[in-house]
This record gives C-alpha cells, sequence and structure tokens, in this order.
C-alpha cells in the first residue's frame, strides 16, 4: 500500500473514530450528568482537569517526538522512551499527591482529595500506552487507535452509567475513566505486542525531552486556563458552578468535531506554502474563513434550541448552562480564528512568540476570573473570556511580523453575526437578524460558490481515479 492509500486509510479510521466518539460521548454525557447533577460533576471535572495538565506535563513531549521525529526509530529507541515515560509517571505521581494537600485549602471543594488520589494512581498506566500509541501512529495504523479508542470510550459509559442509576455520585465518572484507561492500556499493549524493556540512555533522553520540548512548550502554557475553572471558579462560586461551566465546554468542544478536522487539512497546508509568504498569508486568511463556517452555525444554532434542549436532555438543574454556554462559544470562535496564525507561527518554528501570546491569554483570563467572579457571578467568567481574546493581538503583530497581513474583512463580518446571534436568547430575536446581512454579503455568495464548487471538482477527480483504477 502506497503512502497516499495509507493516509487515505487513516483518515477515513480516524475521522470515524471522532465521529462515533463525538456520538457516544455525547450521550452518554447527557445520561451521565443528568444522573449525578452538577455538584458531582463539577467535583470530578475540577479533579480531572488537575490531574490532564499534571499528564500533559509528565508527557514531556514525547507523544510528539515519537510521532513526529524525522526518520525510523529504532526498537532500543522506544525502549528509552518507555523506560524515560516510567520514570516521568513516579515523578508525576509524587506531585500529584503532593499538590493535593495544597490545592484542598484553596479549592474548598468537597471530596476533592480523594477525587484527584484515585485519578493521580493512574498516571502510570495512561502515560506508558503513549510508546505503543506512538508506533501506530507512525506507521498511520489509525484502524487499531480508532477501534482501542473506541472500545475504551464505551466501557467509560458501560461502568460509569450503572453506577450512576444505583447512586455513587461522583464516583461514577472516576469509575468510568478508570475502565477506560484500563481497557485502552491493556488493548494497545496486547495489539501492538510491545515488550516491556527497560534502557537508559541519558544522551537519548535528553534528544527526546529537548525535541518534545520545542513543540509542547507552548501548549502547556495556553492549557493553563483549563486550571481557571476548577482553580477560580471552584473557589468563588463552588462545584455546582465548576459543573454548570465545564458541560458548556465539552458541549461546545462537542460541537466543534468538525473544526478540529478543518484545523488538520489547513496545517497541512501551511506546512506546503511555509516557503512562499504570500501564499501563508493568502491560507491563513482562507483557514479563518473554513474555522467560522466550520464551527460557528452549529454553535448558534446550539444556542438557539438550549432553552428548549437542555431542560428536555439534562434536566432543570442544568439550566445555568444556558447563559454561561454563548461567552464560551463567543470565546472557541475567536481562537478558532487565531489559531491559524499559531499555526503557521508553529511551522515557521516561531514556537517562542506563541509561548508569548498564549502566557497573555491565560494572565488574562485568570486576572479577569479573579476580578469579575466574586462580583458577577458565574457570568463573570463569561466576561472573563471575552477579556482572554485580547491575547488575538498578539497573534495578529507577530504574525504580521514574521508573514504577512492576513486578510480579515469577511471573517470578523462573519464573526461578529455569529458572535451576536448567539446571545438571541438573552437579547432577542433581534440579535440574529445580523446573520442575513452576512449571508447576503458579496464576499459571502462568492466564497459558498468557490467551496461548493471545490467540493464538487473534488468529487468529480474520486469518481475519475475510480474509473482511472478500473
Amino acid at each position: 500500500m502506497n503512502l497516499r492509500d495509507q493516509v487515505m486509510r487513516g483518515g477515513f479510521f480516524l475521522v470515524l473514530r471522532q465521529g462515533l466518539g463525538v456520538t457516544v460521548g455525547f450521550v452518554g454525557m447527557v445520561m451521565l450528568t443528568r444522573a449525578i447533577g452538577p455538584v458531582a460533576y463539577g467535583q470530578y471535572s475540577a479533579a480531572f482537569a488537575i490531574y490532564t495538565y499534571l499528564f500533559g506535563l509528565a508527557q514531556m513531549g514525547l507523544n510528539v517526538y515519537l510521532v513526529r521525529r524525522p526518520g525510523e526509530i529504532p526498537d532500543k529507541d522506544y525502549d528509552a522512551a518507555f523506560t524515560l515515560l516510567l520514570l516521568m509517571s513516579g515523578i508525576g505521581v509524587a506531585l500529584g499527591f503532593l499538590s493535593i494537600p495544597l490545592l484542598k485549602p484553596w479549592m474548598r471543594m468537597d471530596n476533592f482529595g480523594p477525587i484527584a488520589a484515585a485519578l493521580m494512581v493512574g498516571l502510570p498506566m495512561q502515560l506508558l500506552t503513549t510508546v505503543p500509541m506512538g508506533r501506530f501512529e507512525r506507521a498511520l495504523d489509525y484502524q487499531r487507535v480508532a477501534w482501542i479508542e473506541m472500545s475504551g470510550r464505551l466501557m467509560c459509559y458501560f461502568v460509569a452509567l450503572p453506577l450512576a442509576w444505583l447512586g455513587f455520585g461522583v464516583w461514577a465518572p472516576v469509575g468510568g475513566w478508570w475502565s477506560e484507561q484500563l481497557t485502552v492500556c491493556v488493548g494497545t499493549f496486547w495489539v501492538s505486542k510491545f515488550r516491556l524493556r527497560l534502557r537508559w540512555d541519558r544522551e537519548l533522553a535528553g534528544e527526546m525531552i529537548r525535541y518534545g520540548l520545542g513543540y509542547s512548550g507552548a501548549a502547556w502554557i495556553r492549557q493553563l486556563n483549563n486550571l481557571v475553572n476548577p482553580l477560580l471558579v471552584g473557589r468563588y462560586l463552588g462545584a455546582e458552578a465548576v459543573g454548570y461551566v465545564a458541560l458548556a465546554i465539552r458541549l461546545v468542544e462537542g460541537l466543534g468535531f468538525a473544526m478540529l478536522a478543518t484545523w488538520r487539512l489547513s496545517l497541512s497546508a501551511l506546512a506546503r506554502v511555509q516557503e512562499d509568504r504570500v501564499r501563508l498569508t493568502n491560507a491563513i486568511s482562507e483557514g479563518m474563513r473554513l474555522q467560522l463556517l466550520a464551527l460557528g452555525p452549529l454553535l448558534v444554532g446550539f444556542a438557539w434550541l438550549s432553552p428548549w434542549f437542555l431542560p428536555m436532555f439534562f434536566g432543570k438543574r442544568w439550566d445555568p448552562v444556558i447563559g454561561i454556554y454563548p461567552f464560551v462559544a463567543v470565546y472557541y470562535m475567536g481562537n478558532a480564528i487565531f489559531n491559524m496564525h499559531s499555526s503557521a507561527l508553529y511551522v515557521l518554528k516561531h514556537n517562542r512568540e506563541v509561548a508569548v501570546v498564549n502566557l497573555v491569554n491565560v494572565v488574562l483570563m485568570a486576572a479577569g476570573t479573579f476580578l469579575l467572579v466574586p462580583q458577577m457571578g458565574l457570568v463573570g467568567y463569561g466576561w472573563a473570556l471575552a477579556v482572554a481574546l485580547l491575547s488575538c493581538v498578539g497573534g495578529h503583530c507577530f504574525a504580521v511580523r514574521h508573514i504577512g497581513r492576513p486578510d480579515y474583512k469577511l471573517a470578523m463580518v462573519w464573526f461578529a453575526t455569529m458572535a451576536l446571534a448567539l446571545f438571541s436568547v438573552r437579547l432577542g430575536p433581534w440579535a440574529s437578524a445580523g446573520l442575513g446581512v452576512a449571508l447576503c454579503w458579496p464576499g459571502t455568495l462568492r466564497e459558498l460558490r468557490r467551496y461548493i464548487g471545490e467540493f464538487k471538482k473534488l468529487r468529480g477527480g474520486g469518481r475519475a481515479t475510480a474509473a482511472d483504477g478500473k
């Protein structure tokens, strides 16, 4: 099988897994959150956010190294990576347990200590699957990756939902998470036939860490904003509010599955034209529009339906999500536009500039939450997200300095009208009137016609290729 066929086959299973994962995850999330309620879900989300950040740190970017390093990776290097991850897992567990007594007084959240401890113990199990998963991804064997990950997700809800219905509360998602990690770990090592071998190579370990940090350092800074909800919202408003914010984020991320696909395609396109600054600038401009088209309509549609949808499926206890959801959606739309700038800077190896933008984003979000939530309650977190979008100015300035000036006109028209429409439940139907103007905008019609034409051309090309193959 040639490289193109491998990519197409792997991409198919990756998209299939993503689509199935969104469906299973959404159905399972509805049933689980309805059963355990906002307080228990908030307690779990707070502990899980701390664990997830620690897991990302403990990986030390080795997942990036194993997938993206040029050339072949010999077996002895996989053994060295496994040994390094085993060492990091021990350090990670120790840091996790040391952090719990420090975080408990600050967060003032019931059950935080036992829940966090139950997750921290599973860190080595999840971390060590990085090596065999890296081998699968380097071989573009996404079929196995898809089935293993989907099996884990299904097992999670097979365990969590009965526990929730039996009244285990916050321990239902904890039990589901453990069952998922066990399934993925056992399945990965079973299918890969990976044998546990310890091999320490100080020079190679340094190379792995340096390579991984080059790609992951800026991402670690950006992921700090995932801690704002548990550490600040949780402190001032309690576990229930953390649950509301966490559910709003899950809904937006679930609706953004198409955005992830277009971002991956755009990243590949940026890498291909990185030597031509004019084409790279044009690719950023088009990528912004594609991101908005993939994300915005779904977010707006859900905002319109949320007053009926959320009480029907999640229950009346989750009604406050209706108020915070538009703010989260606007924040994600704004980041979807400027993700293209960060992607281009990554391609050109300006990682430091991306880290600066990410740091400003985290500082603005944390400061806004710290100042506004005690005064305004949950909506204060929403306004803190709006303040954090000011960090996008830095992304624009760095893009202009190193690449060129993107064309924002059409993207900003779409963003402004869709952002306003997200608040139609609060402001009234008039807030959605701008969508008609944006749809009839000459540039919009031209772009839509072009995308439809290119889609038809791709379909025609696929049929021609199939006919030629016969």
